[in-house]
């Protein structure tokens, strides 16, 4: 059961605000994702964090003035939009909430998109959401199919926005253009996106936000914790996170962890939050985790604050020459 949660004012600075691609929803320049809520495969949810750790950090998030936060129907089998749903619906403040619909090889039409966001609206007890994404593409369902789904979601007012996920630039742009015939903007893609995966920078998927005003929403800005700089070689992630972060690859990227650490030192900052301001002075909105409050007050802590554009310039160099060696 979750308890009512009290929000406290938030911390000054806290209004800061950015727009979500051609649209009048403001947000946070960084949100928080709720994949590791609920999800047992990949972040352990009732081992390392519970119930209880997900409604404090969300608290933590909100005092912190962080307003967007992410999840998806196959986030932790509905579990993280159930847990969203309960946390926005006790705090009675304004929350922007984005979630995803997953192309399934069964689901061959807009209806089955339309039933699916029902569903998802039901598990967060709301009658509409910010943000509906395609969680991502699944040939041999064309893009104009679901863009129609979606620009029908808008109309009935159970959408206010409309992005995609793990799109290409050219299905991005193909997502944009049938948008467009029903005088709709795409407002987002929700890409992986940190100093370890910098593919958008280089597949004209960061091109392509930047041209159509689409917001490039970052997923796994700390590339599952490793850019925290908790884990090396001699103490990996567990299960499996483990698997692709292997020992050797920690090995490769621990340069980048310290390039981390001294930028920080300068700042007072730890390395993750430089790790999430680089993405921001990139334009892009990360949507780092936050299993408790804890890690909640971290992420808000690259709020409010610019690297420069030498520390960024040293940090791409560093990036590429540790990921290149990969």
């Amino acid at each position: 059961m979750v308890q009512q949660i009290q929000i406290a004012a938030a911390t000054p600075g806290a209004a800061e605000r950015v727009k979500l691609g051609p649209t009048d929803i403001t947000i946070s320049p960084l949100g928080i994702g709720t994949w590791s809520w609920g999800d047992t495969l990949f972040w352990q949810y009732g081992q390392s964090h519970t119930e209880a750790d997900v409604q404090q950090a969300f608290q933590a998030a909100m005092r912190a003035g962080i307003n967007f936060y992410d999840t998806a129907e196959i986030y932790g089998s509905h579990r993280s939009e159930t847990l969203l749903g309960a946390c926005v619906r006790a705090s009675g403040q304004p929350v922007v909430v984005a979630t995803k619909f997953m192309p399934f090889p069964w689901r061959l039409g807009k209806g089955n998109l339309l039933k699916a966001l029902r569903l998802s609206l039901d598990r967060l007890g709301l009658a509409s959401v910010d943000l509906y994404q395609v969680h991502q593409p699944l040939p041999p369902i064309q893009p104009e199919v679901w863009m129609a789904g979606m620009a029908d979601a808008v109309e009935a007012g159970l959408v206010r926005a409309v992005g995609v996920s793990n799109y290409s630039a050219a299905w991005m742009r193909r997502s944009y253009a049938a948008l467009a015939q029903r005088g709709l903007p795409l407002a987002a893609n929700q890409v992986e996106y940190s100093l370890l995966q910098r593919a958008p920078e280089h597949n004209g998927v960061l091109q392509a936000c930047r041209a159509t005003g689409a917001t490039l929403i970052a997923y796994s800005p700390l590339a599952m914790g490793i850019l925290t700089g908790k884990y090396t070689p001699e103490h990996r992630p567990g299960g499996l996170r483990g698997m692709r972060y292997n020992a050797g690859y920690l090995a490769r990227v621990q340069p980048l962890i310290a390039l981390l650490r001294e930028t920080g030192a300068k700042h007072g900052k730890n390395p993750a939050q430089i790790a999430l301001n680089w993405v921001i002075c990139k334009g892009a909105v990360p949507i780092p985790g936050a299993k408790n409050a804890r890690q909640a007050e971290e992420n808000a802590g690259a709020l409010g604050w610019r690297l420069t554009d030498t520390e960024v310039a040293a940090l791409d160099d560093m990036s590429e020459r540790v990921t290149a060696k990969g």
